[in-house]
């Protein structure tokens, strides 16, 4: 077998060119055979078509490139759950624009290490310039604000916890509400910080009265920490910001606001007013593999001054060598606490120059209109309950009168017939279906297919139920029957 081609240099696109069509033809087959928002069968049906494909796993002579790109790309295509389907609606997974998709693709075939710049020269700037533009939306009024490019919010909430114990120690406490993301209490953990103080959010918002209790009671203990949430995963609600950054200045602590959701609000005219406050915040998680419609990953934390990262300087001589460093080679291994990353700054380029601020202001007030619409048509159905309207794009809804074994149930039939993808949530005693909406093509008519779905399923499981019991009701009786009938001829 000859050498494969490499991706790279001036040979590498006339390499890639038929192995992209390859690629192309798998994914848009394997789409047709799946036909819908995910695969049908469930795990145990998915796992054996994708087993038959990958066997052997590790084969003793190569298919070949093609063979292997069509068979391998064609099932997990097949059985993939596509965000991009108006009925793959449950979690915060978006379906990536195709312009960021092909960025990507540069990205991985150019593989710039963003760890020294001899790895990645262009891509250190590119990134420095990306990073200190989207710092500056969400810090408009600083003079020096930087932001870090992260896997996600996960990732950029524990380096907000780490600044921040840096800043002021390991006996940092942390405050946050019951409605925080669980990467919050994670990264306490991790950085062996005091457990978090969880403080109620009974309507889905952190309660400011007992926020306020709550710093009273521990502002003489030690340095402080509170996280607010702009984007809940549960409900995608939003904390009263400034009312919580008020709170933190009269007591002395320090905020941070894990905006991974709500953060790309920003770039709305017509939504941004629902994080003013963002501003306030000590450092900030942005996630535009949400709201950004990007590949994953494509995380930021943001800090308004530059001086917040220093913690971050890391010194390895074969990256960054002091007298490169006085030479003028940008020293890249304080951007992240990762050594070998990916240029994950081009993708959010090509779509901003792409797009421009009116694009993606588009594409969010686009998502946002579907989610109301969504809730109009829950409203307007008398079989179905809403939780609330909508804060960004989620949107909880349940049949009415129906047990929470039976919300259960109807997600799971969905997932496993293939119809759609919901998730799940449990807030007001209740479980709830939930739709995060995140295609900005998503149409009214998706929207009421995705509902009838979930009517009609509800219906067939109660005939199911009623059907049952009226069989169990009925041997019961023929039981007791034949029991009368025995007894009476023993007596006779």
């Amino acid at each position: 077998m000859p050498t494969p081609p490499l991706a790279g240099s001036t040979t590498g696109p006339t390499a890639l060119r038929p192995l992209i069509d390859t690629v192309l033809t798998a994914l848009q087959e394997g789409a047709r055979r799946r036909d819908g928002p995910l695969p049908v069968g469930g795990p145990d049906t998915v796992t054996t078509h994708m087993r038959t494909a990958l066997d052997p796993v590790i084969p003793e002579h190569g298919t070949g490139p093609h063979h292997a790109l069509a068979t391998l790309i064609g099932a997990l295509t097949e059985g993939a759950a596509d965000p991009a389907d108006p009925l793959c609606a449950a979690h915060l997974h978006t379906p990536p624009l195709a312009l960021a998709t092909a960025a990507d693709l540069a990205a991985s075939a150019l593989n710039p290490s963003m760890d020294s710049w001899d790895q990645a020269p262009a891509a250190s700037t590119l990134e420095a310039d990306i990073t200190a533009a989207l710092a500056a939306e969400i810090y408009p009024h600083h003079t020096h604000p930087d932001a870090l490019i992260t896997t996600g919010g996960t990732e950029a909430n524990q380096l907000a916890l780490l600044l921040a114990r840096e800043r002021h120690g390991p006996t940092l406490q942390t405050i946050t509400g019951t409605n925080a993301h669980h990467s919050i209490t994670r990264a306490a953990w991790l950085l062996g910080l005091p457990a978090p103080l969880t403080v109620p959010a009974p309507d889905g918002t952190i309660d400011l009265n007992a926020l306020n209790d709550t710093l009273t009671r521990h502002q003489e203990h030690g340095p402080l920490l509170v996280t607010a949430t702009a984007g809940t995963t549960d409900t995608g609600q939003i904390d009263h910001l400034t009312a919580i950054a008020d709170l933190c200045d009269t007591h002395g602590a320090e905020l941070h606001i894990d905006a991974a959701y709500g953060g790309p609000l920003l770039l709305s005219p017509t939504h941004r007013h629902k994080i003013n406050g963002l501003d306030r915040a000590h450092s900030v998680t942005l996630d535009l593999h949400k709201l950004g419609w990007q590949p994953a990953s494509a995380g930021i934390l943001a800090v308004p001054d530059q001086h917040y990262l220093h913690p971050l300087h890391h010194h390895a001589p074969y990256l960054n060598a002091d007298d490169d460093t006085q030479a003028g080679l940008p020293d890249l291994l304080g951007r992240s606490l990762r050594t070998t990353r990916r240029p994950d700054a081009l993708k959010i380029a090509v779509t901003l120059q792409a797009l421009g601020r009116t694009g993606l202001a588009d594409l969010i007030d686009r998502t946002c209109t579907a989610a109301h619409h969504l809730a109009d048509l829950i409203t307007k159905t008398p079989t179905l309950d809403l939780y609330d309207r909508p804060t960004i794009t989620t949107v909880l809804f349940r049949p009415t009168g129906a047990d929470d074994h039976t919300v259960a149930t109807i997600r799971r039939t969905l997932l496993t017939r293939g119809h759609a993808v919901l998730g799940r949530t449990r807030t007001h005693g209740h479980l709830w279906l939930k739709a995060t909406l995140l295609n900005p093509h998503t149409t009214p008519d998706d929207l009421q297919k995705l509902l009838d779905l979930v009517t009609h399923l509800t219906t067939e499981l109660t005939e199911a139920t009623e059907l049952t019991e009226t069989a169990e009701t009925a041997g019961t009786t023929e039981t007791a029957e034949t029991t009368e009938t025995t007894e009476s001829s023993t007596h006779r």
